[in-house]
């Protein structure tokens, strides 16, 4: 067995990638992003809950189909312009479509009718592509999961799960009855229900062995399937001709070293899991002897990465821990969600692009595509690709260097993003993702997310420092950042301590320089969960000095959306501190929030009025404030995502103007100028707009930076986006 440092070599790949280079590389680009509610019909409710999961490719490779099990229905997108798609309509069934593929002009659709667990039941649909009609349907007499058609399209395979039931014995299995293997022929992509061959699995799997859970279905080029037995560990090789076990394996287990392995606001390599079962999820033949499986986990194990076998279950290649560090390295850990199975890689696909051979490997959680050059040794990493929420299910078009993801999960419930497919186009040129990236330090990555204030380093041009919020609140952190590099690097990472341990209860929102080494911090109070609204003075080390509580006068008003950002003007006795309010407090009147001003050396404390743009739907707030030359710079923005995003703008106001008037009495309104509309960079990457620009500042050359807030992955896609907008006028 061999495994190798991924990260390292990602790290690596990410710079050369996008780096300046006489000979271009061809790299993977996201280049559109299709939304799964404008599948839905006239006068269908569109803020119902959509998903995206399976997903396969028409012949000509210009239409997509997707399954939405949910909304019991397969979708269909129309990329004849890749850059373009176009809603292709739905077709619904009595049931959930749990899988979909292609043979000819029609698509084969696995859909679970099941009663209860207990009573599992489910057809293989026949979808006439151009009519979108249901041609015919053949029983498969349970629950089925996966569907793969071989290379001649004359035989699909069905992986019938009945999948055990979560509530029951705390989703202990056996749980009955046991899951198998269906075989069918196909002829112009009709399924003859006639020739169905069942394949008993049961006696296999030393885990419940009477209890197989069929997971995932893949052909290879001899016609032979490998089947995953997720919960059961297992993998299986069948003739798909005759039916026959050729030869099964457990997929074993993986000792896991430099991991984290706690829900606890940090991300931190330090923990270990010994005898880590794989329990693969998706699986996918690299040539006819070796196959690659994805290590989800979804009963005892997970095994964080992936494995290259052959087909005796010979261990070829281990990932162990590597592909998640590599994902945190660009910011994409999901530490609240990642104390069991990490970054859980579910889906897989493989293809040749020209003259690769290429697989991508999908982290649900981390909502990433690894992508990997076989090398029929150790595979070579490529790329790191953003895609939507949980991508779920993928599919390469190599004939039009095409490769697309399903991405499952819809947050509209919450407001958030909705599924989406999303399309990459491989070509010659830059990867333009990440935009920012970690260093190594003794040997991983530093681990960041949820980037909200921003800040110059005073005479160094290029470097800038920013802050995390509360989504790592037991380890709040300040980062140094070279944006000299492309993508930006993290260099650093300087814990924020109070008397020698790290700091809690902490929603740090923005950073300001004091002027003598050491910085300022503005935390957004939330009373729930007991953080304060309050200033902090923190020195070079990142030890806390000073706490500054509200006055009584704010504190007596004060909602969780408190300060958004932390600005410094002039220096010594006559340095006043300004921080923008996110959204209006108790006194506030509507559309009017509070800029206010602190005075350290007189303990002075002062606001003006700063009148908000209107919004719609949702809410609008400030989320930044900086200073450059003659002007204080804020963001405002709305809280709204993707298509229903109107407003991310970044202001300035005359510094001239801003005279603040004692608290409780009335205050000033400040006029407002607009700098620049943010929307067109945040759909720069061809993705869905972000909710939230939360930093901006100018460095030392004069250089505008603004990053978004990715939550750390929580209900999020994770990705971050960082870019400077250029020149900033002072004057």
């Amino acid at each position: 067995m061999k495994t190798f440092s991924i990260t390292t070599a990602l790290a690596a790949a990410l710079a050369a990638s996008t780096a300046s280079a006489v000979h271009a590389e061809q790299v993977f680009n996201r280049v559109a992003s299709f939304a799964v509610m404008d599948n839905l019909p006239e006068g269908a409710d569109r803020k119902a809950a959509t998903s995206a999961e399976i997903i396969t490719a028409s012949e000509d490779g210009n239409t997509l189909i997707y399954s939405d099990s949910p909304g019991k229905r397969v979708g269909f997108v129309d990329i004849t312009d890749a850059k373009a798609p176009k809603a292709g309509g739905i077709v619904s069934f009595d049931g959930e479509p749990t899988s979909v593929a292609v043979a000819g002009a029609k698509a084969l659709v696995a859909v679970n009718t099941r009663e209860s667990f207990a009573k599992p039941s489910g057809l293989v649909a026949v979808v006439d592509l151009a009519t979108k009609k249901i041609d015919a349907t053949c029983d498969l007499g349970g629950q089925p999961d996966s569907i793969a058609i071989n290379k001649d399209k004359t035989l699909a395979t069905i992986a019938i799960e009945n999948e055990r039931d979560e509530e029951v014995n705390d989703g202990q299995i056996p749980q009955m009855p046991a899951g198998d293997l269906v075989i069918l022929s196909l002829k112009d992509g009709v399924a003859d229900c006639s020739s169905i061959k069942r394949v008993a699995l049961t006696g296999l799997a030393e885990i419940a062995g009477e209890d197989p859970e069929p997971e995932f279905v893949a052909f290879n080029g001899k016609d032979e399937i490998a089947l995953t037995l997720q919960e059961n560990n297992h993998i299986v090789i069948i003739d798909g001709k005759s039916g026959a076990v050729k030869t099964h394996f457990s997929a074993g287990t993986v000792d896991l070293k430099n991991i984290d392995v706690k829900r606890d606001g940090a991300i931190s390599f330090t923990g270990e899991q010994a005898g880590r079962k794989r329990e693969p999820d998706a699986v996918k033949w690299l040539d006819d002897n070796r196959l690659v499986v994805a290590n989800e986990g979804d009963y005892e194990g997970g095994a964080r990465g992936f494995t290259i076998f052959d087909t005796t279950g010979k261990v070829l290649f281990e990932s162990g821990a590597a592909f998640e560090h590599a994902i945190a390295a660009i910011g994409h850990y999901p530490d609240k969600r990642s104390s069991a199975k990490g970054v859980e890689p579910e889906g897989l696909e493989a293809a040749r692009f020209g003259d690769d051979n290429l697989f991508f490997v999908l982290s649900e959680r981390a909502s990433i595509v690894g992508v990997y050059k076989d090398t029929g040794t150790e595979p070579e990493p490529l790329q790191l690709l953003p895609s939507g929420v949980s991508p779920e299910g993928a599919v390469a078009i190599p004939g039009r260097n095409l490769f697309a993801t399903a991405n499952e999960v819809d947050l509209v419930e919450d407001g958030g993003a909705r599924a989406h497919v999303m399309i990459y186009e491989r070509a010659d040129g830059d990867a333009v993702y990440p935009q920012i990236r970690s260093a190594q330090k003794d040997g991983l990555p530093i681990g960041f997310g949820a980037l909200s204030g921003l800040a110059a380093v005073e005479d160094k041009p290029g470097f800038l420092r920013a802050v995390n919020d509360s989504v790592f609140a037991s380890r709040p952190t300040i980062y140094t950042i070279d944006a000299s590099q492309k993508p930006a690097v993290i260099t650093e990472a300087l814990p924020i301590t109070r008397d020698g341990s790290s700091a809690q209860k902490l929603d740090i929102e923005g950073i300001a320089n004091d002027g003598e080494g050491g910085f300022w911090l503005a935390s957004e109070g939330n009373s729930d969960k007991l953080y304060s609204h309050a200033i902090f003075h923190v020195n070079k080390k990142g030890e806390i000095k000073e706490e500054i509580a509200l006055p009584e006068e704010l504190r007596a008003n004060e909602i969780r959306y408190g300060f958004e950002g932390i600005a410094a003007v002039g220096e010594g006795d006559n340095q006043v501190l300004w921080m923008a309010v996110q959204r209006e407090w108790k006194d506030d009147e509507k559309g009017f929030v509070k800029l206010v001003s602190y005075k350290p050396a007189s303990k002075e404390w002062g606001a003006v009025r700063y009148p908000l743009d209107k919004a719609e739907e949702g809410w609008v707030g400030l989320s930044e404030i900086t200073v450059h030359g003659d002007y204080v710079y804020v963001i405002e923005r709305d809280n709204l995502i993707g298509q229903a995003a109107k407003l991310k703008k970044l202001y300035r106001i005359a510094l001239a103007d801003l005279k603040p008037a004692a608290l409780g009495g009335e205050l000033p309104v400040v006029k407002k100028e607009e700098v620049r509309d943010l929307i067109p960079e945040l759909k720069a990457l061809n993705g869905y707009v972000v909710d939230k620009v939360e930093g901006f500042t100018v460095d030392a050359a004069g250089n505008g930076y603004v990053v978004t807030d990715n939550d750390g992955v929580d209900d999020s896609s994770g990705e971050t986006l960082f870019f400077s907008i250029g020149a900033i006028n002072a004057m």
